[in-house]
């Protein structure tokens, strides 16, 4: 009897840019839903100017280590969210890594986009040099973690989010 390969889910197109001064009024507007926000920070929308400090480090990370948070479009050219790598931000947590993350506005879940998109983000963060990335993902963040496990990720740590009750589990991989 010969075995039949399973079929796997093609992947949808994507494609990176850096972000531009008015891709933070894109992100603002695309993230600005709850459940697009349910495991980032506090859950709440971020003002316009979280989204302005943001897409201005970006566009430094890129000019100074060739890595950023990166726009992320469909086959279309549209604006979908970002994905990308940069070093870990906060002073918790896997501090002097390089994360890698992802966040899609809610129109765009559950069609591939997040895998495709990490996938291409890996690609760049090898050519860039970096041996290894880590990715923070709240704990109860099915959809990302799976994302994770797709890459081939494997859990590192768990860490407690300073001043929360929410549990952040640190991903890691060997490029």
């Amino acid at each position: 009897m010969t075995q039949q390969a399973l079929p796997t889910k093609t992947l949808p197109v994507v494609h990176l840019r850096v972000p531009t001064h008015e891709d933070a009024f894109v992100w603002h507007r695309l993230f600005d839903d709850p459940d697009v926000m349910e495991f980032f920070g506090t859950g709440a929308s971020a003002e316009l100017s979280v989204y302005e400090e943001l897409t201005a480090r970006q566009r430094r990370h890129d000019a100074e280590l060739g890595i950023c948070l990166w726009t992320l479009l469909d086959a279309d050219g549209e604006p979908i969210g970002f994905t990308g790598a940069q070093p870990w931000p906060r002073d918790w947590g896997p501090t002097g890594e390089i994360e890698i993350g992802w966040r899609l506005c809610k129109a765009a879940w559950g069609k591939g986009y997040a895998t495709a998109a990490a996938q291409a983000t890996l690609e760049r963060v090898r050519a860039a040099g970096v041996p290894d990335v880590v990715a923070m993902v709240d704990a109860r963040n099915e959809r990302s973690i799976a994302v994770t496990r797709r890459l081939g990720m494997e859990l590192a740590e768990t860490f407690m989010s300073p001043g929360t009750d929410r549990v952040a589990r640190c991903f890691r991989l060997v490029l």
